[in-house]
């Protein structure tokens, strides 16, 4: 009489999918592509603080009439700024190859935030410089996306 309460004695594997194969490649960057992700959501939420902040210090001086360019060309330039924030979040957010470039200079900005900024910017740049980055921002990468939902 068999044992009912004995362990199986053949284990069933369910097949692992090709090394080279979409989905494999997917499962192998998910995580640094989440993390990509993640600083386009920073990005933007940054880019949204520095043009609220902006919004604020000029409305009171454009409201009364008495700016000079010297008062308006700082919160300008920094609305730019925070317009560039912006757009790199948005671009990062969707995994576009061109935001490699701009978040790069973005992060090596923010390098001179020492010392959070600093730790910040510097894990940015490896998630962005690094061989998976390169490869999460990659129009192939892009492809797999597709072919693996």
């Amino acid at each position: 009489m068999e044992d009912p309460y004995a362990s199986p004695q053949t284990v069933e594997t369910a097949a692992a999918p090709e090394p080279d194969s979409p989905e494999a490649i997917r499962k192998k960057h998910l995580n640094h592509e989440a993390s990509v992700k993640s600083i386009g959501l920073l990005y933007m939420l940054g880019g949204i603080l520095l043009l609220l902040s902006t919004a604020g210090t000029l409305a009171p001086l454009v409201v009364n009439g008495s700016a000079t360019w010297q008062q308006i060309a700082l919160p300008a330039g920094i609305a730019v700024l925070s317009l560039g924030y912006l757009v790199c979040g948005f671009g990062i957010r969707g995994l576009k190859p061109w935001t490699k470039i701009p978040v790069s200079i973005l992060a090596a900005i923010g390098l001179l935030g020492f010392p959070i900024g600093t730790l910040i910017s510097a894990y940015i740049l490896y998630l962005i410089l690094s061989k998976k980055g390169a490869m999460v921002l990659s129009p192939a990468y892009k492809e797999i996306i597709r072919a693996t939902p």
